[in-house]
């Protein structure tokens, strides 16, 4: 399944639905409603989706059939009968999610709670396909002989990888990585992974698996920035994650900065670990046998901490125009960084905000992400559960 196929919506050309999708659609609502609040019972589902009783009573005795949800035990305390209490099977379905970057790449295995299953990351630079193809190869064997999921019941492996991954300008870029632009992922993976294979962009897949299984559950509409080798952001409104016309909504790493510039002519050239490596490198201070989202050197810490104070200066016009176009409820913020770094950007983009731009009608605070840490990959693994269990738009539209 591709961005564009979950990109479907009304459009133009509308079109209906039938019984059978009605049917899925509420089978996944229901499932999801289950997910978001654990111990709930099924009169309080019928209450909060509007579905009849035994409607409920139907879909509930699939959703055990199928092993996706589990008894919690009854409910005690109340008038009569007490009621049972449902909640999710964690081991009730997997997913498998990986993320190519310029600096790493990153293969996770995901339960139907969102607890990561398993986890590998090789750092490595500017990974060509056959790289990929092995550290894949490798990661599940991994994932077979731990026994870390149960590989009848993976719906899938999700893809997270950035949009002109060969072509876009970044320090040290080889001069035959353009041969990403040629690369048809579910070729190069067709042999490893015996599963369906789902790409997206890596914030867009951030994004999504931030509002499936993080801060989206407390923030229906949020504007998602993820810091990586580039940078790239996404929009989530309502819950669904809003594309374009294109698909190349939340391109905020492309915004031109100001003239004469002394880093470079686009936000990405200051806000991005392609960024800080170079400020770094300049120092003499390399970071390829650093885990970038554990801790940086202690040699490094000064320049991180230049890099904080200009990265967030740098954010300051993209969020004020995000505050007045979008009106966000948050400004979610991701990367391959300690938590406490991030952090720190957060705090300073809120500070400086509100002193460049106090009189904004709102002001979305801006926070780290729930799933900050392997973001994309873990984004990736949440998109097989899209196209099979849980709800979205596209499900109701009848090609």
């Amino acid at each position: 399944m591709t961005a564009s196929d979950r990109a479907a919506r009304l459009g133009t050309s509308l079109s209906g639905t039938n019984l059978v999708r009605a049917g899925d659609y509420n089978q996944r609502v229901v499932l999801q409603v289950i997910r978001k609040n654990p111990d709930i019972t099924r009169t309080e589902i019928a209450t909060m989706t509007g579905l009849t009783a035994p409607t409920i009573a139907n879909i509930t005795a699939r959703l055990f059939d199928s092993d996706l949800v589990m008894d919690a035990g009854r409910r005690v305390g109340g008038r009569g009968q007490p009621a049972v209490r449902l909640r999710i099977n964690p081991d009730g379905c997997f997913a498998i999610g990986l993320n190519v970057d310029r600096d790493h790449v990153t293969l996770v295995s995901l339960d139907l709670a969102g607890t990561v299953r398993s986890r590998l990351t090789r750092q490595i630079a500017f990974a060509m396909p056959h790289h990929v193809a092995a550290i894949v190869r490798e990661g599940m064997a991994e994932i077979r002989q731990s026994g870390a999921v149960r590989e009848d019941r993976v719906l899938g492996m999700g893809v997270a990888i950035p949009d002109d991954l060969g072509s876009v300008a970044l320090p040290h870029r080889p001069a035959d990585y353009g041969v990403w632009s040629e690369i048809d992922l579910a070729a190069l993976l067709g042999e490893i992974v015996p599963h369906s294979i789902h790409v997206d962009n890596d914030a867009a897949a951030a994004a999504i698996g931030e509002a499936q299984f993080g801060s989206g559950l407390d923030h229906a509409s949020f504007f998602y920035i993820l810091v990586s080798a580039g940078l790239g952001g996404g929009l989530v409104i309502d819950g669904a994650y809003y594309r374009g016309a294109s698909a190349r909504s939340g391109e905020i790493g492309f915004l031109p900065l100001h003239r004469n510039d002394p880093y470079g002519q686009v936000l990405q050239d200051v806000v991005s670990l392609s960024a800080l490596a170079a400020r770094l490198e300049r120092a003499g201070i390399q970071l390829d046998d650093v885990d970038p989202t554990v801790e940086f050197p202690a040699a490094a810490l000064p320049y991180v901490n230049d890099w904080i104070d200009d990265a967030t200066n740098a954010l300051v016009p993209p969020l004020t125009a995000i505050n007045c176009l979008i009106n966000p409820a948050i400004v979610l913020l991701a990367g391959r960084m300690p938590d406490a770094v991030l952090d720190r950007i957060a705090d300073s983009s809120n500070r400086k905000l509100r002193e460049v731009a106090p009189n904004l009608p709102a002001v979305a605070p801006v926070a780290r992400a729930a799933l900050s840490r392997d973001a994309p990959a873990v984004g990736a693994a949440i998109l097989p559960f899209l196209d099979r269990i849980l709800p979205s738009d596209s499900i109701l539209i009848k090609s």
